[in-house]
């Protein structure tokens, strides 16, 4: 390590004396004062670091003196301390690594040279589903059948504890990752031993999951990437990345009366998509903190990738160490914390120097209104007065095409342009689909809300929300009122303490009376783990070609994810779900309307039944407490009797069977030390022509599989029956069946094809429509590269490296897009698939550009190029060229690039030690 400023100190702290590198040391020659918080971390990380080749005084000098307003050119090395995951992407990190161990050793390295150097903690939190609820079984029966459908998949990850060093296994039925990191894992101040010394140093973390930005909430760095790049972390790669942008966002007042934190954080998604953070960090700061909990940070911080920064962080303060306190950490680490947040200049309080930001946004707490989102993204904010309004307009598109049902043309809407969903506070007529469920018959109609969730960590992990939604049921129930029967109602606690302060309370029995009983501990419905709909329900649907609704408490609504009956989702704040359960409906403007009618007969409102924020701060003071979260999180990592009588096999090298969900990934096969260039695509032809706004769940495949599809094709000819098909996300240690789920979206149009929904595409020399698996494997046969072509925001959502992986084993050379999400640019790069981006202002459609045209991508010059000229000749022989930017943005990525791909990199570096 080297020390080219004299930054090394000694921190002493209970006793204990820690080697530290001193950002005070450092302001004796650079002016840092008023570096943002997220900065100082950043400097403190390289000054740590520094070792001449990855690190250099130059760059430890550059983040020294930052210039907020210069356009971001300068590479740095960002090594977090740690990595979390969870199942659904931490199952192919491991694949990746047993891979990787038997790919070193055909390149002459040892196995054991590929193993975590910095702790990884995986958590499994993505594979409970809701398939049984409103029963006080439902959390049993759901824990055995994720057990049963998911033997093989924790079976491997058993191996994966006893075979790696420095990785642990959070086992099922006990959270969410996010909220389990929040609550347990996060240091905030970390200690480890480094050349015989002690160090203390800032807790940050890299997670295979966008949110792990939610323990910026208590001041941690950290961010989502994809599971190639964790993975490459863990084996001690530092993370290339430019010098960021830091956007203030200033918090002034308190929230008002009926407010929430949701209320909040979906203004702030709004306000900072409107902005542009794309690859920006953002930083909180104001005198709005004082008032504002830990909680409540969390949940900002929790959907910095729905606003799109890279993070949205909060310094340590008195209010991060009361919930460090809260949370059960010992009084000596809380003492480290402060102690080494004031030495390093990390503290904020009133007395805080103001920070310089690259530009300043301003909230008034007080201006924020109850609100949702959607019916399809999450920054589409809409005031809860405006609902039923949002959802009108929204429906309008998804019906225009419905065919009247036995001559009815009222395309089940009443005369005065309600929809008649069978809900009490609306006037029901005699169109929409009758429904008899239980022995209730009903009609069901477009705006139906058939599934309720509080459900994600973006809410779970806050008692606020929770608890406010547990007196609100409380209310609606003494009123007589309950979920409509239509309604598929779930609770997901977010961690095993929320189910004890609920118990606590008295309010889980409320929130059960109403309907909501505890389904499991996961993301549930947020990832699209919703389960099926009832089949009388389901039938409904489909008769009436109805558009049907969700309203959850989750962090994604894009198309196709929540599930596949329900086309318009609404993220709203717990206590909302439980009013919309109620309601059954989102035609009805809640803000005036009655709910529904008690058991007196009289209309019951939403204003009589909401709790006043001085009711829930009186619930938490008397319902929370350390011993809570001491007790829950005592044997976190043991599992219970079920995890620990799954048989796993032993050995540092793992056997790889003939199983459905691991499977030996072919990204290694026929590799050799020699190095690749990057050479020009020639002869390309388009796999997809897509819009603005194609998600990860677009690309990577999610939810459930289809038995015509083709990875439901592929398992049936594997003998596994449609009924234990389980998920994609499940099956994610299985290239085979992932894949062929590539691009298979229900929701996602390929703009070759005229009208058409779905994972097709057109393969042009022979003018078939095919799957895009079934096209991408017959242009494979042709010797045929192919490449994707797309509009504004491609890859935005969650951090799939699926989204990356299945792109390349489809054959996709190039993906040009008119901008791109940071982490899938990221994972491309990762993967060896080459991002472009179009020349500000043009796009497909102003070049006019169908798809059926061969491309050439030339002049790339080994990667150095930031520019490349594309060709692309149509069937008649006539050629359009243009110019895109080559997305290779540091010298790392090229070098990454050049190698075929982040892993592919590391194993040749660590199979040339080997051999020196």
């Amino acid at each position: 390590m080297l020390d080219s400023f004299a930054t090394r100190d000694t921190l002493k702290v209970n006793g204990s004396s820690y080697q530290i590198a001193s950002l005070a040391k450092l302001g004796q020659r650079f002016d840092i004062k008023h570096l943002p918080y997220s900065m100082k971390i950043l400097l403190e990380n390289l000054l740590r670091h520094e070792d001449g080749v990855n690190v250099t005084a130059k760059e430890i000098e550059a983040v020294a003196r930052w210039n907020p307003k210069a356009e971001p050119d300068t590479e740095i090395a960002f090594m977090p301390a740690r990595v979390v995951l969870q199942d659904f992407t931490g199952v192919p990190c491991v694949v990746d690594l047993a891979a990787m161990r038997d790919a070193v050793v055909k390149l002459g390295g040892d196995a054991k040279q590929i193993n975590p150097l910095a702790p990884a903690e995986l958590v499994i939190d993505h594979s409970v589903q809701v398939d049984v609820y409103g029963s006080e079984s439902a959390l049993e029966q759901n824990v055995a059948i994720e057990f049963q459908r998911n033997q093989e998949r924790y079976a491997f990850l058993r191996w994966g504890q006893k075979a790696f060093d420095n990785f642990k296994v959070v086992p099922p039925r006990t959270g969410i990752v996010h909220q389990v990191n929040l609550e347990y894992l996060g240091r905030v101040v970390f200690t480890g031993e480094k050349d015989g010394q002690s160090w203390a140093y800032p807790d940050t973390v890299f997670g295979t999951d966008s949110h792990t930005t939610m323990i910026n909430g208590v001041g941690v760095l950290g961010w989502g990437v994809g599971g190639i790049e964790a993975e490459a972390a863990m084996l001690g790669q530092p993370s290339s990345m430019l010098i960021p942008q830091v956007v203030g966002f200033k918090l002034t007042g308190k929230l008002a009366e009926g407010v929430t934190a949701t209320d909040l954080v979906l203004t702030v998604t709004q306000m900072l998509r409107k902005l542009g953070v794309v690859g920006k960090f953002v930083e909180f700061f104001g005198p709005g903190l004082k008032d504002l909990a830990l909680a409540d940070r969390a949940t900002i911080g929790n959907m910095a990738p729905e606003y799109g920064a890279t993070c949205g962080i909060f310094p340590v303060d008195q209010e991060a160490l009361n919930y460090l306190r809260l949370s059960g950490r010992s009084e000596e680490h809380i003492e480290l914390v402060k102690a080494y947040a004031q030495a390093q200049g990390l503290w904020h309080d009133e007395n805080t120097p103001h920070a310089q930001f690259t530009t300043t946004l301003e909230l008034d707490l007080g201006d924020v209104r109850p609100s949702l989102a959607g019916p399809k993204r999450p920054q589409d904010r809409v005031l809860l007065q405006d609902v039923e309004k949002s959802f009108r307009d929204a429906l309008g598109p998804l019906t225009a095409n419905r065919r009247p049902r036995n001559g009815d043309t009222s395309n089940f809407i009443n005369e005065g342009g309600s929809a008649a969903i069978g809900n009490p506070a609306n006037a029901v007529s005699e169109s929409g689909v009758l429904v008899e469920k239980n022995g209730e018959s009903f009609r069901l109609g477009d705006g139906a809300v058939v599934i309720a969730a509080i459900t994600s960590c973006t809410n779970t992990s806050n008692p606020a929300v929770m608890l406010g939604a547990g007196l609100l049921a409380k209310k609606a129930a003494a009123k007589g009122l309950k979920a409509q029967p239509w309604v598929k109602t779930s609770l997901g606690p977010g961690s095993k303490v929320v189910t004890d302060y609920l118990e606590k309370t008295g309010l889980l029995q409320e929130l059960e009376k109403v309907g909501f009983y505890v389904v499991g501990y996961g993301c549930t419905t947020c990832i699209g783990n919703s389960g099926p709909l009832p089949a009388e329900i389901s039938k409904g649907i489909a008769e009436g070609d109805l558009a049907v609704a969700s309203v959850l408490s989750g962090n994604r609504n894009f198309e196709g994810r929540v599930h596949p009956e329900v086309k318009m989702n609404y993220l709203a704040s717990p206590p909302l779900v439980v009013a919309y359960a109620l309601a059954g409906s989102l035609d009805v403007d809640l803000s005036k309307d009655p709910l529904g009618t008690g058991s007196d007969g009289q209309p019951v409102y939403l204003r009589d039944i909401w709790p006043s924020n001085q009711e829930i701060s009186d619930t938490i003071a008397g319902a929370i407490n350390p011993a809570m979260f001491a007790k829950n999180y005592a044997d976190v990592f043991q599992g219970d009797d079920r995890w620990n009588h799954i048989a796993s096999p032993d050995g540092s090298v793992y056997q790889w069977g003939d199983s459905t969900y691991i499977k030996n990934p072919p990204y290694f096969d026929g590799m050799t030390r020699e190095v690749g260039k990057v050479e020009d695509i020639h002869g390309a032809r388009v796999l997809g022509l897509f819009g603005d706004s194609i998600t990860t769940d677009h690309i990577s495949p999610a939810g459930s599989i289809k038995k015509d599809s083709p990875a439901g094709r592929f398992l049936i000819g594997k003998g596994v029956e449609p009924k234990d098909f389980n998920s994609y996300g499940s099956r994610r240690g299985n290239d085979d069946v992932m894949v062929r789920g590539t691009f298979a979206n229900i929701r996602i149009r390929n703009l070759m094809l005229d009208g058409v929904e779905g994972g097709y595409t057109l393969h042009v020399p022979s003018g078939e429509q095919l799957a895009i698996y079934d096209a991408a494997m017959k242009y494979k046969a042709e010797h045929t590269p192919l490449v994707v072509l797309a509009g504004k925001e491609y890859g935005t959502g969650s951090s799939r490296d699926w989204a990356a992986k299945g792109t390349l084993l489809l054959g996709v050379k190039a993906v040009i897009a008119e901008s791109f999400e940071r982490i899938h640019r990221s994972n491309l790069v990762g993967m060896g698939v080459l991002p472009c981006q179009f020349e500000d202002g043009q796009s497909a459609q102003t070049l006019g550009l169908t798809g059926k045209e061969v491309f050439d991508i030339t002049g790339l010059n080994d990667g150095e190029s930031k520019v490349a000229k594309v060709t692309a000749t149509a069937p008649d022989g006539s050629r359009k060229e243009f110019i895109v930017k080559v997305l290779l943005l540091t010298p790392k990525e090229r070098e990454f690039f050049r190698h075929g791909g982040i892993l592919q990199y590391v194993l040749r570096q660590l199979a040339s030690k080997k051999a020196a």
